[in-house]
């Protein structure tokens, strides 16, 4: 039988690449995106794309009725994967940014999640997958947001993989570091919104980072989505997936860094990288 996967935030980048190559390799793909101008534009080119905004309760609720109604109330995996960053400093993000990105980046999972698990259990069998980050286990300067968002979406799924042990549902964390995508771009789109750097007390150091905020450049080890999308292969396909899979270089770099070294010098090694 063929198997099935629902893909969130598949409009661009990571979503996009494991959408279209699933498809590829005979998944039936439900490839989701949070406007109706990507559903359309993916519907055009072959693929199944529900409506699902993670911010939109409403849309969680009825993309998931959409994909269990094609498939009869069957599905093997879950990719969840759409989120944003807003960047910026602690002390100058405002809260109802952070309840923002949480909603995005962490209670829509945890609320699509929930309503897969029961489907899951009834079958004996699935995969969830978390696209998480480097930045879930190992923080930076400037993106205390998207760090709270990761940290938590890893301790969370810490604990579900030791909930679901001897029910057939395995949960499983990517962790890619610098990822090819538009993930730049709408961070851009977060920070004007949210950010008044010009009355910060750190106007200075916010002219700095409007270089790297503002170009497009490729980052040092930077990969293309694929890599990613080769990582999740493994996490649907294989008998016995891995808890994590760690994506770039730097990744790798960060977890053995994290280990070696103590706190406070890393704290130097990653503010003045």
């Amino acid at each position: 039988m063929t198997r099935s996967i629902l893909i969130t935030g598949a409009s661009t980048g990571i979503g996009y690449d494991a959408a279209k190559t699933l498809h590829a390799r005979g998944w039936r793909v439900f490839a989701s995106c949070r406007k109706p101008e990507d559903c359309a534009r993916l519907q055009a080119e072959g693929l199944t794309s529900p409506l699902i905004d993670y911010e939109n309760a409403a849309t969680i609720e009825a993309g998931l009725a959409e994909v269990m109604a094609a498939t009869g109330g069957t599905l093997d995996a879950l990719f969840n994967n759409g989120a944003y960053a807003v960047p910026g400093l602690v002390e100058d993000l405002p809260t109802p940014a952070l309840r923002a990105s949480f909603e995005a980046n962490f209670f829509g999972w945890h609320d699509l999640t929930r309503r897969v698990i029961p489907v899951m259990r009834k079958q004996g069998h699935g995969r969830i997958v978390q696209n998480s980050s480097v930045l879930g286990f190992a923080a930076a300067p400037w993106r205390g947001a998207y760090n709270a968002t990761k940290f938590a979406l890893e301790g969370l799924s810490d604990t579900l993989r030791m909930e679901m042990r001897g029910t057939g549902i395995d949960i499983v964390l990517i962790e890619p570091g610098p990822i090819t995508s538009k993930f730049r771009a709408n961070a851009r789109l977060q920070f004007e919104r949210w950010i008044d750097w010009k009355s910060s007390a750190r106007r200075a150091d916010y002219e700095t980072l409007m270089d790297r905020l503002y170009q497009d450049n490729t980052a040092k080890f930077e990969l293309p989505a694929a890599a990613v999308t080769k990582a999740l292969f493994h996490a649907i396909e294989s008998p016995r997936p891995k808890a994590r899979y760690r994506v770039t270089v730097p990744t790798t770099l960060a977890m053995v860094v994290k280990r070696a070294l103590p706190t406070r010098m890393v704290d130097r090694i990653v503010s003045n990288s």
